[in-house]
């Protein structure tokens, strides 16, 4: 009420001189050109004036909204800290909506007593309708990490969470309750959800709910498996057995870079899709990857690519191992190993499909 009483003082003066200078002053009354052309050049300024604080009244508005919003999305999308636990981090957002930073992506780094845990997701949707769903996930992700020893039991508090914030989603958007119908039925909705687990040995440990795989920069780059994940969360319930896929080692100096699909999904005006990996190939030819170097090379190739903002939220999260370094003996083993627990991880799921 304060504020909005010192917004209208001036323009009552402003509109109380017209209004005097009308009808008390005898230059105004006149009917010669002279006068005319004064009283306009008056009213023209007062008439300037009222528009010029107008604007201003409105640009000073946009600006706290848009401070009150900047410390919302970095309630809700902490920043990261440059490291957590020997891994070195960087995370990038491209909103879908202007002048907006946070949409239906979501991600979260915790070092807990079970090894660093990383979550990122995607809800459906993008823009301020999706920030609820990802405040419900990540809010229970930010427990969850810290309570459960496995990592399958972090996954089921996410679902229960999502489902809870779904009903009551329902429920205040029913028809009941005097809301129009929503334009996104909460039937609809899912989310995609990438869970890892980051040992003090490097060992990874993955469940995956429809959400694209990392790629690992090692000099080159590439998915870090090619394993099927299970379908999101939200549609269908989990399986009653989720058996952790074993991903090998990030090895010290090597990268793991998450991301949405809205990076892939990402076209030019002709229609050809972003080619994401062939960008973090270059930008992992040198070594050591520096992540800040990948989300700058990687979000200035996508603008340059798109020429305008992407149809989807578009978020990166790159980690590098910075951990001691083990001995070439040692590095070599666990460089041969990998390929075959990957190949392992498939004719495992191949007997279970």
């Amino acid at each position: 009420m304060i504020r909005l009483g010192r917004s209208l003082v001036l323009p009552a003066v402003w509109g109380a001189f017209a209004v005097t200078y009308k009808l008390a002053c005898p230059l105004a009354q006149a009917e010669s050109l002279g006068a005319r052309i004064v009283s306009s050049a008056v009213f023209l300024t007062v008439g300037a004036g009222l528009i010029l604080h107008v604007r201003w009244a409105l640009l000073r508005e946009l600006r706290q909204l848009r401070e009150v919003a900047g410390a919302t999305q970095n309630v809700l999308l902490r920043p990261l800290p440059p490291r957590v636990e020997g891994l070195a981090l960087a995370a990038g957002r491209l909103s879908a909506s202007r002048g907006a930073s946070v949409g239906g992506d979501l991600y979260e780094v915790a070092a807990t007593d079970h090894g660093v845990r990383v979550v990122m997701g995607d809800v459906r949707g993008h823009g301020l309708a999706a920030i609820s769903t990802v405040a419900a996930v990540l809010g229970s992700f930010r427990e969850a990490a810290h309570d459960e020893p496995e990592l399958p039991r972090v996954l089921r508090r996410l679902d229960r969470a999502l489902d809870r914030h779904l009903r009551e989603r329902a429920r205040a958007e029913h028809p009941a309750y005097g809301c129009a119908p929503p334009e996104t039925p909460v039937a609809e909705e899912f989310v995609t959800v990438l869970l890892l687990e980051i040992d003090g040995d490097g060992g990874i440990s993955a469940l995956n709910c429809g959400h694209p795989w990392p790629h690992l920069l090692n000099g080159t780059a590439r998915p870090l498996t090619d394993s099927d994940p299970l379908p999101p969360l939200g549609p269908f319930p989990l399986p009653a057995d989720l058996p952790v896929l074993d991903c090998g080692r990030l090895l010290p100096g090597e990268a793991l870079v998450l991301y949405t699909d809205g990076m892939e999904d990402a076209r030019d005006a002709t229609g050809t899709f972003f080619p994401l990996r062939a960008v973090l190939a270059d930008a992992a030819r040198v070594p050591p990857v520096s992540p800040q170097g990948v989300i700058r090379t990687v979000y200035a190739q996508l603008l340059r690519h798109t020429g305008r903002l992407p149809s989807d939220d578009a978020t990166l999260l790159v980690l590098r191992n910075d951990r001691t370094r083990v001995p070439p003996q040692q590095r070599e083993t666990a460089c041969a190993a990998r390929p075959a627990m990957e190949l392992s991880g498939r004719r495992r799921d191949e007997r279970r499909r």
